[in-house]
């Protein structure tokens, strides 16, 4: 039957490489194979994809040679993709081979392996390991066009080209391309991912540069505690909420270790490093900001910790940043840190 899973994978067999370049772009073409590291899209050279029908087989099949695993270009996208529901994967499968999309009934039951459930720490370790560096892509035009040119040390942030995305139950799933933010504990485990949807249009006063969808940023996996990190912890360390906040006051403290906690209530309630000693609060201006403000405050005092609030004078720091300028918020953030901290952490902005 046309669009059962058999019609689909043979039709994507037919474009193998177009598949792999999308799907497995971690990895490359090594003669008649696609070299890459797993069916979710890790750099390696373990997993080998057939793009030709030849003697060994038909084009489109694939072995993991580390752990055994085999299938198809169907397998494929349910991989890399983070997809549970055959549903899901035969929609993409679709949309990539640019086939209508057919009722609920045409659809087949496909047996497979169980997949991350959804929303789960490891469907976050899943998207994050299939997504790239951000360097010249569209994350990195993302944050320098909002002012953000300290790019150092943000191993945790990467780029997806096509990420899902689902306005609700009932609306069919979308693709983006994403930022892609990794969540860890003081272990640096990977709890979970946020995803910042982005235009592919480009930067506008408007969107400031996130995908004209209804909620651009949504978080997954477990939260509560953890942060997206930009630094190793240290004695000294600065917390607030959003990751482009962070990221904008690091531009003027690029040596200062610095947490996003993606919330206002998710900043209350951080866990602090055992080496710490003073915690810079990164504050909105906002009633949830100050309540997190006074939470964290009280939490520090029964540490032990120094607490010393930083404030915007606009909205938040993105917002001084871009529309004050780099040496106003420079001068601001100067005058609201300790003295001792000024040639530690502001000497490489100087």
């Amino acid at each position: 039957m046309a669009n059962s899973s058999h019609d689909l994978a043979q039709r994507l067999a037919r474009q193998a490489e177009a598949v792999c370049r999308r799907y497995l772009f971690a990895g490359r073409r090594e003669g008649s194979y696609w070299r890459v590291g797993d069916a979710r899209n890790t750099p390696g050279r373990s997993m080998f994809v057939r793009l030709k029908e030849s003697v060994k087989g038909p084009a489109g099949k694939w072995t993991d040679g580390c752990t055994g695993e085999h299938g198809d270009l169907l397998d494929v996208i349910r991989e890399s993709c983070g997809l549970i529901e055959f549903k899901d994967v035969a929609d993409e499968a679709r949309s990539f081979l640019s086939l209508p999309h057919p009722g609920p009934e045409t659809d087949r039951t496909r047996s497979r392996k169980p997949g991350a459930p959804s929303g789960s720490p490891e469907a976050a370790r899943r998207l994050f390991a299939m997504s790239q560096p951000i360097e010249r892509t569209l994350v990195e035009a993302y944050l320098r066009n909002r002012g953000i040119t300290a790019l150092h040390g943000i191993g945790s942030l990467r780029f997806h080209p096509r990420c899902y995305y689902r306005p609700d139950d009932h609306s069919p799933t979308e693709t983006w391309p994403a930022m892609i933010a990794a969540v860890t504990d003081l272990s640096d485990r990977l709890t979970g991912a946020h995803r910042t949807w982005l235009d592919p249009n480009g930067f506008s006063e408007v969107s400031l540069g996130r995908a004209p969808i209804d909620t651009p940023r949504r978080a997954m996996g477990n939260l509560l505690r953890h942060a997206v990190r930009f630094g190793g912890a240290g004695e000294v360390m600065a917390a607030g909420e959003g990751i482009e906040t962070m990221l904008s006051l690091r531009c003027v403290l690029p040596a200062m270790p610095m947490v996003a906690a993606l919330s206002a209530a998710h900043l209350s309630a951080i866990l602090f490093p055992d080496t710490l000693r003073r915690l810079y609060i990164a504050r909105d201006d906002d009633p949830a900001g100050d309540g997190a403000m006074a939470t964290l405050i009280d939490r520090t005092q029964e540490a032990g910790i120094e607490a010393i609030v930083i404030s915007p004078r606009l909205g938040d720091f993105n917002e001084d940043l871009r529309l004050l300028g780099i040496d106003a918020l420079r001068a601001a953030s100067r005058a609201q840190i300790a003295a001792q901290d000024v040639a530690r952490f502001m000497e490489l902005a100087a």
